[in-house]
């Protein structure tokens, strides 16, 4: 018997959903509309703050290199726990639990931020945001997964990211208008994310009554062997992610640099970051769907079409500012979507969350390291900034090509 196929393209292995039957996909569909209204007001607390903190870190009397290592080490936090966070999922099949409690700290650290008076207070409830996002999600992706499979793995990860993005999207213009409305004043801007913070946890309620057991959803396709953890060439796969995740500047320190160079008044910041969310729910659905089809090849594309925003952003004055944050926007919505897409597609569903786990641990360590080390360079040369994140963007496209070359272009040929 031969053995079967874990690599790429992705519709070798999870063809298009519409083959299935119209009962099993709407199912499917209705799950991941759940879980996409949860990530939405979800987003709109914690993409609403981030889209602050960096300007609100100033205000209370931070450094560029503070906000630099403490994004980078929130990433660490909130990628890093993942690996024990999946791996408890996957072994004590407590799935709800984990999300209640990683969605529960995750938002409620959010707002609490209304009342911090230094900025040491004030990293303290970011990093227990992340710390929470970092319970939750390696249990909603591998939730996620099983109702994609009906759906086409890269179309089910896109539609969750179209609406998580709109909550990313509607944040930030939140705080905009608070912003202005209140003439600066960050305690009301943080309070009144109270609300879709209760909104997220309310319908995190109805979904779990409605689908109790969400593992029903996967259709079964492709028999891959549960005692095997990693399809052939996911290690260099994963290393080529890293490269990607230390070299792509985080928007706490873009927003800083609006700051600390006035190029932007206040409540126009979280416009900039509310545009690039924008951007990254809008094409998500498009590239997951350019996924199915393509597999892997549509990372490189966007990864070439990203390769310039540090540049944009960091050397030059507007409007080449705006055409950098279009790019950083799109380069995340393939990562949150089409990255995703394929770690579920190479993993057997019973340690799906222990391998988003450990890819997402991997990610965020290199997410931290190279956030702290930009933030470093910003404050000696923004040019060695620059010249470090295109660097990496570049090593990301190679290893993904020599990754094609080894394990798809030569595998069709032979």
């Amino acid at each position: 018997m031969t053995k079967p196929d874990l690599t790429f393209p992705s519709k070798a292995a999870y063809p298009v959903g519409k083959q299935f039957f119209p009962k099993q996909r709407q199912r499917a569909v209705r799950f991941i509309l759940f879980l996409g209204v949860i990530s939405l007001f979800a987003d709109m607390t914690y993409e609403a703050a981030r889209g602050i903190n960096g300007p609100y870190l100033d205000i209370l009397g931070a450094s560029a290199t503070v906000v630099g290592v403490f994004s980078g080490l929130g990433e660490l936090i909130g990628y890093g726990l993942r690996l024990f966070s999946g791996y408890i999922s996957d072994r004590s099949h407590r799935y709800w639990l984990m999300m209640y409690l990683g969605y529960g700290i995750n938002l409620i650290s959010v707002p609490l931020l209304a009342w911090v008076g230094h900025w040491q207070w004030a990293v303290v409830l970011i990093l227990a945001e992340r710390a929470g996002k970092a319970i939750r999600n390696p249990t909603r992706d591998a939730m996620l997964s099983y109702a994609a499979s009906a759906t086409g793995l890269g179309w089910g990860f896109g539609l969750h990211e179209l609406m998580d993005q709109l909550g990313a999207t509607i944040g930030p213009l939140l705080m905009s208008f608070v912003l202005w409305w209140k003439a600066g004043d960050y305690h009301e801007a943080y309070l009144i994310l109270f609300i879709p913070t209760g909104i997220a946890l309310l319908v995190l309620l109805m979904a779990h009554l409605t689908f109790p057991h969400p593992h029903e959803l996967e259709v079964k396709r492709v028999n891959l062997d549960a005692r095997q953890r990693f399809a052939p060439g996911f290690a260099l796969y994963t290393l080529a992610a890293m490269c990607l995740a230390a070299g792509y500047a985080d928007f706490p320190l873009m927003a800083y640099h609006f700051k600390q160079h006035q190029l932007l008044a206040d409540a126009w910041i979280p416009v900039l970051y509310a545009m690039a969310m924008l951007t990254e729910g809008l094409t998500s659905l498009w590239l997951g769907r350019l996924f199915d089809r393509w597999g892997i090849t549509v990372l490189i594309g966007i990864t070439f079409a990203t390769l310039l925003f540090p540049a944009l952003v960091f050397l030059l004055p507007m409007p080449w500012i705006l055409l950098g944050v279009f790019c950083w926007g799109l380069g995340m919505g393939a990562q949150n979507s089409v990255l995703k897409a394929a770690v579920a597609q190479l993993i057997p569903q019973q340690k799906r969350a222990t391998a988003f786990g450990l890819f997402d641990t991997l990610f965020g360590i290199a997410w931290f390291a190279g956030s702290g080390l930009m933030g470093y360079l910003y404050d000696r040369s923004i040019a060695l900034l620059v010249g470090f994140s295109m660097v990496l963007q570049i090593a990301t496209i190679l290893l993904w090509v020599f990754y094609l070359r080894k394990y798809v272009w030569n595998r069709s040929q032979s």
